[in-house]
């Protein structure tokens, strides 16, 4: 999960951060910092759906039915659209829990010192990004659908919990610790509903 997080911050995360900050009027480093706290929860919803929903075939419905690869060729308009819909669900429509975004929102704008509105704006417009570039990575990737769903747990125990509490809780890559904390709690409800 990490390797994908990192290799979607440096292909994409410049423009989504310069598209974020300037929509929502927000330090750029702030936005840089946010995305790749953000990307695992959305990871980790689909980690949970395939768990629980019906394997790699789900995470297939899902990149299949929201999972548009072409919407990383026009990010400015995405962002510029999701962040001024007030209708977007913080929660993706469940996927991460229901109050996911809210409770995430949460935790990180007093570990961030942001306002939550501003992070729950930002998720609906990460998400489709991220599932964009999960459903290039299957449609490029010679392992397909197997390969994304494997990537989706990164030391392969079946659980992302660990995975996602490690990446945020050492600000983007490293291994896991053992003492996860006020986000590390925060995921492991999310992730469970």
């Amino acid at each position: 999960m990490a390797n994908f997080i990192d290799e979607f911050m440096k292909t994409y995360g410049p423009e989504v951060t310069q598209q974020m900050s300037s929509n929502l009027n927000v330090d750029k480093g702030t936005v840089q910092k946010l995305i790749p706290q953000l990307a695992p929860l959305i990871l980790g919803g689909l980690k949970r759906q395939k768990d629980d929903r019906g394997g790699d075939a789900r995470v297939d419905h899902i990149l299949n039915k929201y999972g548009d690869s072409s919407v990383l060729d026009n990010i400015k308009d995405l962002i510029s659209n999701k962040l001024n819909d007030n209708t977007v669900d913080p929660n993706l429509g469940g996927l991460i829990g229901d109050q996911g975004g809210t409770m995430a929102a949460q935790a990180l704008s007093k570990k961030m010192n942001i306002d939550p509105s501003v992070i729950m704006k930002m998720i609906p417009a990460l998400a489709p990004l991220i599932l964009g570039a999960l459903t290039k990575k299957r449609d490029t990737s010679n392992a397909g659908i197997g390969g994304v769903g494997s990537l989706l747990d990164a030391d392969g125990d079946g659980s992302i919990i660990d995975d996602v509490a490690g990446f945020i809780l050492k600000g983007g890559g490293g291994t896991p610790t053992k003492n996860k904390g006020i986000l590390g709690s925060l995921l492991g409800g999310i992730l469970r509903r």
